[in-house]
């Protein structure tokens, strides 16, 4: 876990340096923080003829279930698009659905309703909201300027992309501006935007400056994305 701060917050990127997402612990709160984890994907995408392995839920769910463990969260929060689709509990093969159901019930578990998802059912197990305010930070899935309070969010799956001695890599990232801040995606079949698409640099404004917050073999690497003229 490498420490950060936001909003005069304590927070935790939890997740090994690579190409997979990462969660946010929060100590204060010992809350879990994920996004975008697009739960039944693959089966989302075999409806109509395109035969993805099926097991893309089995791994997000036993990696959220590492998290909860290395950190001892006894909340979480999943900030939205947590399905591929309204439809996708019902998909869940019994494993999955078997994990899921020991995770929901043995936290504090809050469901944040994303464009994806925004049917999702009862049978998800947690509570499900459009967006939650918890110790003065909003909660929610994609970004408001219209806001009055520092927010976290996802949506936008960002990804740091530089090119080094030739090659390109892209890792998962976290955004963070003055009062905001984007998660990566931490599901096992979501892609990535650059974190400098101007979509992402519009979306943390008004902002005196935005990085990329990257862990890197137990240290933090805060990649600068944008400046405000001095």
């Amino acid at each position: 876990m490498v420490p950060f701060s936001f909003q005069s917050e304590e927070m935790h990127l939890v997740g090994a340096a690579g190409s997979r997402g990462c969660a946010i612990y929060w100590p204060r709160e010992q809350a879990l923080l994920v996004a975008d984890l697009h739960l039944e994907k693959a089966s989302y995408y075999a409806k109509g003829g395109q035969m993805l392995p099926p097991y893309d839920s089995r791994e997000t769910l036993e990696r959220l279930a590492h998290a909860v463990r290395q950190t001892g969260a006894r909340r979480v929060f999943a900030l939205g698009d947590n399905f591929h689709d309204s439809e996708g509990t019902g998909r869940l093969d019994p494993h999955a659905r078997g994990m899921l159901d020991a995770l929901t019930r043995a936290l504090d578990w809050v469901w944040i309703i994303g464009n994806h998802d925004p049917d999702l059912g009862a049978e998800a197990g947690g509570t499900r909201v459009a967006q939650i305010v918890v110790a003065g930070l909003v909660l929610r899935h994609k970004a408001e300027k219209a806001t009055g309070l520092p927010e976290l969010s996802g949506h936008y799956h960002p990804r740091l992309i530089v090119s080094a001695r030739g090659r390109r890599i892209a890792r998962p990232c976290a955004v963070r501006s003055d009062n905001r801040l984007i998660l990566p995606a931490f599901g096992a079949l979501t892609g990535g935007m650059d974190a400098a698409d101007p979509a992402i640099l519009s979306a943390m404004q008004p902002a005196c400056a935005i990085d990329a917050l990257v862990p890197a073999t137990g240290r933090l690497i805060a990649y600068p994305l944008w400046r405000a003229d001095a």
